[in-house]
Formats: structure tokens, sequence, C-alpha cells
């Protein structure tokens, strides 16, 4: 559904879904923030002006529709920065409370404020840092690479200082990972 709703640019058919995602029916409800998300991933210009509609999701009981709602609001973060950060408290919110799925598309969220704005980078880039310095070993690579949209010259030895911190803590795959960040992030650092 959601490569068709893409590939027609079916603007009705996608508010159709969002009623569906916004009911009362969790079954319905859930499969709705699927096809969304999906269609995020296609095109995210068909599904940005439901932003408000996503960031109220993130407060769900309803698991599949918080973490579903964090994921479309990563694909979207770029096409809606400044009504993400108007909501930024709920996002915190749900990064903290969230579960594995929850925090890994909220990463990939602060990233894209930061990317999008330096007032947003000065709020959001304390929270991707702290993140980075305090997650589970396992967890480093994932998160510094969803990070790595937002690396630039200007906070390249922040992140630098704290993936050469925890490189030592990670698997060899994780390593490799990092490491190929790091060179990236190097790079940045070096006059021009």
């Amino acid at each position: 559904m959601a490569a068709e709703l893409s590939g027609n640019n079916d603007l009705a058919g996608i508010r159709e879904v969002v009623d569906g995602f916004t009911g009362t029916d969790k079954a319905i409800a859930n499969d709705c923030i699927k096809v969304l998300s999906e269609v995020g991933k296609q095109k995210p210009e068909l599904i940005s002006e439901f932003v408000n509609e996503f960031i109220i999701r993130l407060r769900s009981r309803n698991n599949r529709l918080a973490w579903g709602s964090m994921m479309a609001l990563a694909t979207i973060v770029d096409l809606a920065p400044q009504a993400i950060f108007k909501r930024l408290s709920v996002v915190i919110a749900a990064y903290e409370v969230g579960s594995v799925i929850t925090v890994d598309n909220s990463i990939s969220v602060f990233a894209g404020l930061c990317k999008a704005d330096e007032s947003y980078a000065l709020a959001v880039l304390p929270l991707l840092i702290n993140h980075l310095q305090n997650c589970k070993p396992k967890e480093v690579p994932q998160h510094a690479e969803r990070a790595s949209v937002c690396f630039t010259r200007e906070n390249a030895g922040t992140f630098i200082e704290v993936l050469e911190v925890r490189l030592p803590y990670l698997s060899k795959p994780g390593k490799v990972r990092v490491e190929k960040l790091l060179k990236k992030l190097y790079m940045l650092r070096e006059p021009r």
C-alpha cells in the first residue's frame, strides 16, 4: 500500500491512512502507522504535513504507535525541523522512556535537528553527545552513524573525543564502523 500511495502521490489516500492512524481502533492504527512510516521512507514530503499527529502519538500507550511515529519523524525531520523542534520536549520524553526502536529513531531526529539549524544544534547536540557517552557499547556504531549527518568542522572534536573513549569497548565489527566515522571526523577537523 505504501508503494502504491507513494508511486501515485496519492494525498487523498494518505489522508485516509492518517484518519485510521489517529482513530480509536488499535489494529487499524497499528497498520496505518506502518504504512505511513514506509511512505516516509519513500517520499517524506507526502507525510510531512502530519508532523503534529506523529508528535502527539509519541505519548501513546500503544508502543507500536509511539515507535512508528518516531520512525515517521526521522523520515521528515529535514522537511519539518521547526515543527519538531518546537515540540522537542515531547520528543525527548519519548526518547527517555521509549523502546529500542524509538531510541534508535530519536537519534536520527536529534541529528536531523542539529543539521537543520545552528540554534537547534545548541539544544540538541548535548543530547546526542551524552547519549553516545552513555549508551550500551553495542549501540555506539549504529547511533554514531545516525548522528553522522550532523558532523561539522565545529563539532568534529567533540564527536572524536567521545568515540575515541568508547572505541576500546566495542566489538571488532563495531570498531571498524566507528573507525570509519572517525576518519571522516579527522578530515573535517583538518584545516583547509
